[in-house]
Order: structure tokens, then sequence, then C-alpha cells
């Protein structure tokens, strides 16, 4: 199967299985759950993967300046009530950033489409986010 076939796919199979976290961002849905083959994972709402990073802890972030820049926090603009296992952490600019269960969410530069996974494993210490 082509790539792209692979990505249409995966389109309907989250068409079919998305779980959503509820928000004022993106239309009302910053999170969504997907699955693409049998993969489990946490997506912003344009199919991005999610990640987390071991440095953090639970409720802080600690990727800022050129970390933040290779891997964008996953912010919103207002405070949102968020489904259980969801939360919003302040970062240090006063932003707010989409959590699961207290870990910080980012984007990773590099993944171009949605459904790539290109930044799991990075260093050892940046993983796909699951529910």
């Amino acid at each position: 199967m082509t790539y792209l076939g692979t990505v249409a796919t995966a389109a309907a199979t989250l068409a079919l299985s998305a779980g959503l976290a509820f928000g004022a961002a993106h239309g009302g849905k910053p999170v969504v759950t997907g699955k693409l083959g049998d993969q489990i994972y946490l997506m912003d709402a344009d199919m991005m993967t999610l990640y987390t990073f071991d440095k953090d802890g639970k409720g802080v972030s600690n990727c800022y300046d050129q970390c933040a820049a290779k891997w964008p926090p996953l912010v919103v603009d207002a405070q949102m009530d968020l489904p259980k296992g969801f939360s919003l952490i302040t970062r240090k600019d006063g932003t707010l950033q989409i959590a699961y269960k207290g870990k910080p969410l980012y984007l990773w530069i590099n993944d171009a489409r949605p459904g790539e996974m290109t930044g799991d494993g990075v260093k050892g210490v940046w993983h796909v986010a699951r529910p």
C-alpha cells in the first residue's frame, strides 16, 4: 500500500475510533485519540502525532527555547474543561499547555504528515503519547 493509501486508511480508522478532548481551540477538539494499524496514540486536531518528554515532571514542562523550537508544545488560548486524564499546565511564559495524565504534550517539527511518528525514541527521551 502507498503512503497516501496508508494515510487515507488511517483517516478513515480515526474517524471511526476517535475519542475527543473538547475545548475552545481547534474547533473544540484540540486532542484526538486515533488508531493507525495496530497503534493507538494521541494526535492534535490536525491528526499530527503528539509526544511526551521523559525530562518533564508531572504537570511541569522542561522543554523551552531550542527544545520548544523542535518540539512545539500543544498550547491553547484559554482555560477549558477537558475529559478525565487531560489537564492544562501553565508554562513559564504563561501559555497553557495540554497534558495527558500530567505529561505535557508536544508536536515534532520533523513530522510532515498525519500518521508520521518520526519523533518516537529521539535521544531516548521522546515518545509517542499513548492513552
